[in-house]
């Protein structure tokens, strides 16, 4: 197992499960964590669903993904409170998770990583 993982948060359950189940097809080793929409079904975030899936992860270093704005912020939050290193990337959620699976897979140091997933950043 990698001491990378990847942490996908999205708004919706069905979102976060299709970007798992595509990245889980290249990256067998890779510790994944998804969260997905709200505790009751709903289409939102929260703070406590995004730091259990942060701690369900493995590895000690994450490579976060997410797919709007307020699932970044609590990102960021559970970040804060976290022992682990998270790195959370603002990049089209699948394709930036599809590549850092596949690249941690492979075992391609981090700053590698980092550098292939600026070339995908969205700057808005």
């Amino acid at each position: 197992m990698s001491s990378i993982g990847i942490l996908i948060v999205s708004h919706s359950k069905n979102i976060a499960q299709g970007v798992v189940d595509l990245i889980s097809e290249v990256a067998k080793d890779v510790s994944v964590t998804y969260v997905g929409g709200t505790e009751d079904g709903g289409i939102g975030t929260s703070f406590d669903r995004v730091q259990s899936a942060l701690e369900k992860n493995k590895a000690d270093t994450i490579l976060a993904f997410f797919d709007l704005g307020s699932a970044k912020m609590n990102l960021e939050m559970v970040a804060d409170f976290s022992n682990k290193a998270v790195i959370i990337n603002q990049v089209p959620i699948v394709e930036g998770a599809y590549t850092a699976a596949a690249l941690v897979q492979a075992g391609v140091d981090i700053d590698s990583i980092q550098s292939q997933l600026k070339e995908l950043e969205i700057n808005k």
